[in-house]
């Protein structure tokens, strides 16, 4: 054969493998889309910022080594200000469309439990990884849409009731958020002090979406509690904070583990909430002791240089890590029903020096909880 012929056949072949890895790049190169609905404006802004944060980061350093199979994650996100009718809207809209594989990162236990319980998650038939909320109505009864990372409030109010009483106070109060997110906490609260044969001396709802304490200030002054465990966001926790001190209230100050001491800082002083407890239902995330924690700081360094290290960022950031898990064993073409098969094989996950642990039958994957404070510094101490 002569070179001009050998020459028209490396053409011809290189000519004809270019089409076929043109044909073939929509099945190894397709988007995987994952749908976070947050808070990213209203009385939960901060935190749904953090939300996104965490996430993004994880899915930008997985595309950045090749994505999933080949795919890259398309992290769509929506902004649901906190409110139920907003959630509900949003997640048929992202439900309807055949290239969400997954749901991500919600929060809010009203906000998730009315997509239960309008049977919004069942008739989409995705898995939502990872929600920012620790409600028992999300956990029991078992559904097999949520698989949570964090443990549930009930975990946290009985590791707070235990710290409380070991410190031989036994006078608590609650001030609470008037939703299911609040009443889950109160009720968590309440039972792990029935189990130490004590009563709450005083339960004090304010109103969602509002920073309205005054009258639980009044009603938890009066009382003369020695401990008041809050279930509330940054802004009505920060206000309640700052108005009970400078009524004189001296109670110490617990919070369920959804707040942020940079934003209670920055909205009540350092005075007001120095030595404020908060439950934490991840690791600490700002000594670089755990592989995660390694893995959390430089990504966040790399791809969200201006975002501080950030309880919240960090959960998500370890959801957005079983979600990707998830996709990995779910295969190169993965159906919304093949990821949660993937997720339920999941029985011991190490996702860096913590694990989390899924089947058929769990989707609690850890209930690991401890206690931090507020220091002097306005750091965050164990």
């Amino acid at each position: 054969m002569t070179t001009s012929c050998w020459n028209r056949l490396r053409v011809a072949a290189l000519l004809f493998l270019g089409l076929l890895s043109v044909w073939w790049a929509p099945l190894h190169a397709a988007e995987l889309v994952v749908a976070q609905i947050a808070p990213l404006s209203g009385v939960l802004a901060s935190t749904g910022k953090q939300m996104v944060v965490g996430g993004q980061i994880y899915f930008d350093s997985v595309n950045a080594s090749g994505g999933v199979h080949g795919a890259k994650i398309k992290h769509l996100v929506l902004d649901d200000s906190y409110k139920v009718e907003e959630t509900v809207r949003l997640t048929q809209e992202v439900l309807a469309r055949s290239d969400v594989v997954a749901l991500f990162g919600f929060a809010g236990t009203a906000n998730v439990g009315k997509l239960l319980s309008d049977g919004v998650l069942s008739a989409g038939g995705a898995a939502l990884v990872a929600p920012y909320t620790g409600g028992e109505v999300l956990r029991n009864p078992f559904n097999p849409w949520i698989f949570h990372v964090r443990a549930g409030y009930a975990d946290e109010a009985e590791h707070m009731v235990k710290q409380v009483t070991t410190l031989g106070m036994k006078r608590v109060a609650v001030m609470y958020q008037d939703d299911a997110f609040g009443k889950a906490g109160l009720a968590g609260v309440e039972t792990a002090l029935a189990t130490r044969k004590l009563k709450l001396v005083v339960a004090a709802p304010y109103e969602r979406n509002t920073d309205k304490v005054e009258e639980a200030v009044r009603l938890i002054n009066a009382s003369d509690a020695q401990a008041v465990i809050m279930v509330s966001v940054n802004r009505s926790t920060a206000a309640f904070a700052k108005r009970y001190r400078e009524a004189g209230g001296g109670a110490q100050l617990y919070n369920i583990s959804v707040v942020d001491p940079a934003e209670l800082i920055k909205l009540a002083g350092l005075q007001n909430v120095h030595g404020l407890g908060i439950s934490q239902v991840v690791p600490y995330p700002y000594s670089p002791n755990l592989a995660v924690v390694r893995e959390y700081q430089a990504a966040l360094k790399k791809y969200a240089p201006n975002e501080a290290i950030n309880y919240t960022s960090f959960e998500e950031f370890l959801g957005a890590k079983v979600l990707v898990e998830g996709l990995r064993r779910a295969g190169p073409n993965p159906t919304r029903a093949k990821l949660i098969k993937a997720l339920e094989s999941m029985e011991r996950f190490d996702l860096g020096g913590t694990i989390v642990a899924y089947s058929a039958s769990n989707r609690i994957g850890s209930r690991s909880v401890e206690v931090t404070v507020i220091g002097g510094s306005g750091r965050l101490m164990k």
